[in-house]
């Protein structure tokens, strides 16, 4: 339907996101043998247009300026337009993402289209492109329909499968200076966390606690747990209520939405709000004492016992076997 189809590539802490490469092959589908534009914002991004190229993208586009440093929805939307205008694709991807989510919206009312967003899986026929995406905090799905006009959309993370590497690819890489004005914010300085590890809304892997961890010493067992499979570490929110962890690992309706390969709830009971952000999840292993929780509902596995028993248990079972 698209004969051409731009894509976000999204960078953080100087490495691409996975969601890129996922976009990348969303857009793969839309353009239908079509042409695959890959577009990064920043100089810094210059090192990258390479790996975008050898997960599918046809060409690169690198839009510079210095006010592209660091994320701002004014420069980053007024990048991108600018970059549409010139380029004139048919379709529009990129990740639904914190930064997605934020500049999704902006561009599509600047261009005055329709947005499919947090879309899990895509459809092409001759003359159409359907999208599904949850709905009623994951309760329900529906399916929506482009006939016409620009195709864009925002993906979920780990839902579309990325395209093998392919090192041999190659493909032009051009640089475009765009102007960048009357910016409402600026960013002086960053200043991050020290965490480390797999990042949670990409993660294929996650063990995740509740109040059932009793306290922040609570978690250790389950970062080693999440460190020896090469996963992440989530909460519910009622752990991160507690103080037992940071809000940025919570995962549920008011938190991030994860839809990892593993899901291992761990002290977790399964309020309904805490369900909407996992149970999208291929396989979930719930662990809680309570046989009657409401997380074993959804559960694939259940193991009903303390989790300070079983976490040791799965750890040394999952080292004999040198899983990591």
């Amino acid at each position: 339907m698209a004969k051409k189809v731009l894509v976000f590539g999204e960078v953080r802490q100087g490495e691409l996101r996975n969601v890129s490469f996922e976009a990348i092959a969303a857009a793969k589908q839309i353009a239908s043998g079509g042409e695959v534009v890959g577009l990064l914002l920043g100089k810094e991004a210059e090192s990258l247009a390479n790996t975008m190229i050898q997960y599918g993208a046809d060409r690169m586009v690198i839009a510079e300026h210095h006010d592209l440093e660091s994320y701002t929805s004014d420069a980053y939307s007024q990048a991108i337009m600018q970059v549409i205008l010139q380029e004139k694709p048919e379709g529009f991807i990129l990740g639904h993402t914190s930064i997605g989510k934020d500049i999704s919206p902006r561009v599509a009312a600047k261009l005055r289209a329709g947005l499919i967003s947090d879309a899990i899986n895509i459809e092409v026929n001759v003359d159409q492109v359907s999208f599904t995406r949850p709905i009623y905090a994951g309760k329900a799905f529906e399916k929506k329909v482009i006939t016409d006009g620009m195709v864009f959309a925002t993906i979920r993370p780990n839902n579309i499968q990325s395209l093998e590497k392919d090192e041999s690819r190659f493909g032009e890489i051009a640089s475009v200076n765009v102007e960048i004005k009357d910016l409402r914010t600026i960013v002086k300085d960053v200043v991050r966390k020290a965490t480390s590890g797999v990042d949670l809304s990409e993660a294929k892997i996650i063990v995740s606690g509740g109040r059932g961890v009793k306290s922040k010493e609570g978690f250790k067992p389950l970062q080693e747990l999440a460190e020896l499979l090469g996963g992440a570490v989530g909460a519910s929110r009622g752990a991160c209520d507690a103080d037992y962890c940071d809000y940025s690992l919570q995962i549920g309706q008011t938190g991030k939405v994860v839809t990892p390969d593993l899901y291992i709830a761990c002290g977790i009971s399964g309020a309904i709000q805490h369900i909407a952000g996992m149970s999208n999840a291929k396989v979930i292993v719930a662990i809680n004492k309570d046989p009657e929780a409401n997380i074993f509902s959804i559960a694939d596995y259940g193991i009903v016992g303390d989790l300070f028993e079983v976490i040791p248990l799965l750890i040394e079972e999952f080292k004999s076997v040198a899983v990591y």
